[in-house]
């Protein structure tokens, strides 16, 4: 029988999204590896892999098609000498064994293709199952040897894992975004003049933005502790290492050091020197990270990514630096993969830029702090008796108060603001 190509869930949050355009047309040959389709979330577009070979007999789902549910039939595969007559009539075509995608990779970037699992031995004892699915699995710290398989030759796919129970302890369940109060859309369209406006639809980033900081100011008691940094050992420190980069074939520096880079570095060891902010709250109890993973704030057009720097207690400034400027051109290009932006222990917002001197950031859960970072700027500071001229910024640390409590957000704020002024400590 024809084998369906389903709608992929692309993260373990994703319940929907927009079949924007198939790269494959009906009759074209596919083997496993091939790019069907792009797909777009909320936050990126991304690639659907096949991985059954056969020809695409019957595309189910048009280009542009918005809200297509996950596990919806989007495609057919014929195998040799199928044809349409082999598609049962009533309604979505009856699977042999419904096709899960191999993977899904920023759109244009280079992935290779997963391989075909090989048809399971019941005596082997191994479990075969398609790289979605052990990631959704890992995730949810799931067993994949309790789960049957119904993939082709018993393969383990996504939509297998629903309902599985986990053989861990049970993460704690999403608090709903409560219904926005005030005013209905209609009672807010009758205080204005008709044609006195132009109504705007909101795309599916601006509708989860909306969502998950409502939910954030809601659910999560926030507090806010603000600190002025000195930066003038930072700006001279960082003039002699941007002075001393290497140059690239092209004659250019390999990497030019920004402000933002050292806050990053200085965010990050701040959390290993005081690892009780290191943490995240959860109802079945506190989960205090190895590492400090820290998300940066990128706006793009009609919202923001949060790209998060791995590890960051343990690069380079450079490395941070070339990191960081990839991730944040591809970021505004929505080309991340959901794992490039989901999770983090903390998250930095600088609008210094804009020229905002003070503002506070509202925490992106499941992070227990975020740091709104403002404007470096000449200020008058008084030093003993005399009034000195030094370059300063105000930085605003919002703490999860069930996570981090008074004392330890002005501690782990106290350790960022000794390593800015003393950037030699992010060295040793």
């Amino acid at each position: 029988m024809p084998t369906n190509i389903l709608m992929p869930a692309l993260s373990p949050t994703m319940e929907k999204g927009k079949l924007a355009k198939w790269l494959k047309k009906e009759g074209d040959r596919v083997k496993s590896g091939d790019v069907l389709a792009e797909i777009e979330t909320d936050k990126a577009t991304m690639e659907v892999e096949a991985v059954d070979e056969g020809t695409l007999g019957k595309i189910l789902i048009a280009d542009g098609t918005e809200d297509v549910l996950v596990n919806t039939p989007i495609a057919v595969i014929f195998g040799e000498g199928e044809t349409a007559a082999d598609i049962k009539t009533s309604g979505a075509p009856a699977p042999k064994a419904a096709v899960a995608v191999a993977a899904a990779a920023p759109a244009l970037a280079s992935v290779a293709a997963a391989p075909v699992a090989a048809p399971i031995a019941a005596s082997s004892g191994k479990v075969f199952a398609s790289p979605l699915a052990k990631r959704l699995a890992k995730e949810k710290g799931l067993s994949l040897g309790s789960v049957k398989g119904s993939g082709p030759h018993g393969r383990i796919v996504a939509r297998d894992l629903e309902g599985a129970k986990a053989a861990a302890a049970q993460a704690p369940k999403a608090v709903a975004a409560a219904a926005p109060q005030g005013l209905g859309d209609e009672a807010v369209l009758k205080m204005y003049e008709p044609g006195s406006y132009k109504l705007v639809a909101h795309d599916g980033m601006r509708k989860i933005i909306a969502q998950r900081l409502q939910q954030s100011k809601q659910t999560v008691p926030h507090f806010y502790l603000s600190m002025d940094v000195t930066l003038d050992k930072l700006m001279a420190a960082r003039e002699v290492m941007n002075a001393s980069a290497p140059l690239g074939e092209d004659k250019k520096p390999v990497w030019k050091l920004s402000v933002n880079d050292f806050i990053i570095k200085g965010m990050a060891i701040a959390l290993q020197r005081v690892p009780g902010a290191n943490a995240t709250w959860t109802e079945g109890g506190m989960l205090l990270h190895t590492h400090s993973d820290v998300g940066v704030a990128v706006a793009v057009e009609g919202g923001l990514f949060t790209p998060v720097i791995r590890k960051a207690e343990t690069k380079t400034l450079s490395a941070i630096s070339l990191e960081m400027k990839d991730l944040a051109a591809r970021a505004r290009k929505r080309r991340l993969a959901p794992e490039e932006y989901q999770g983090g222990t903390t998250a930095i917002s600088n609008l210094g830029m804009f020229g905002i001197s003070s503002f506070s950031a509202v925490i992106n859960p499941p992070h227990g702090t975020i740091l709104a970072v403002g404007a470096g700027e000449k200020r008058a500071v008084v030093v003993g008796d005399k009034v000195e001229i030094r370059t300063q910024m105000t930085v605003t640390l919002s703490c999860d108060h069930r996570a981090v409590d008074g004392a330890l957000g002005a501690e782990l704020l106290g350790a960022f603001k000794q390593l800015l002024e003393e950037p030699a400590l992010m060295l040793v």
